[in-house]
């Protein structure tokens, strides 16, 4: 058989995934099985088994996109001029733009990690992952002098992980809820904790 081109590679792997997101917030992680995800995917067992040898290789490949694209965002974000604006766009683009199959897998993973100790790992690392990627992100920042110099970062970086893990789960278990009304007040908050300033002009100019 001859080699897949990498694009082509990526692009099987996308949609595997893809379809896994989908059958797991339909049917959770226990209701699932390897051949659901094989029909929603239009793939055989063979070429699923070519990319993922179980449900927890499904569920570390989630974790492993969402990092790589928490990475790209945080990056986009410790750069922006206007810190608060940059964070309220990132705050809709996951709580309201998101499909909500994203939110729903989410709390599942994080329930199934109570219960599987495999999934309980990548759960984990996951979490630590986004922990370290937002401590340094604030670490930055306030060394920048562009946010309150007196702030605990840990500690603020436990307070954003708990804001967003109940943004999460509200729109999750809460069908209509209205995160949009919630945002600006939540985005005062933040400003009012971190205050915030405008990066020098040479500051910004460093990051390109």
């Amino acid at each position: 058989m001859p080699k897949l081109k990498p694009e082509t590679e990526h692009a099987r792997r996308q949609n595997i995934l893809d379809a896994a997101q989908r059958c797991f917030a339909r049917r959770g992680f226990h209701g699932t099985s390897m051949q659901d995800i094989c029909k929603e995917a239009m793939v055989s067992p063979g070429a699923l088994y070519v990319y993922f040898d179980s449900k927890e290789a499904l569920i570390a490949g989630l974790c492993e996109r969402d990092r790589a694209e928490l990475t790209e965002r945080l990056e986009g974000l410790s750069q922006a001029p206007d810190f608060l604006a940059a964070l309220s766009a990132i705050g809709e683009s996951y709580f309201v733009d998101d499909p909500a199959d994203n939110r729903r897998v989410a709390v599942e993973m994080g329930l199934e990690s109570t219960r599987n100790a495999r999934v309980a790992d990548i759960f984990l690392g996951a979490d630590r992952f986004c922990g370290d990627a937002f401590e340094s992100m604030f670490q930055r920042l306030k060394d920048e002098g562009r946010i309150n110099p007196t702030l605990d970062i840990p500690t603020l970086t436990k307070v954003f992980l708990v804001i967003g893990d109940g943004l999460f789960w509200r729109r999750a278990v809460v069908p209509d809820y209205d995160v949009r009304e919630v945002l600006p007040v939540l985005t005062a908050m933040i400003g009012a904790l971190v205050r915030p300033v405008e990066a020098p002009a040479e500051t910004l100019e460093e990051t390109h």
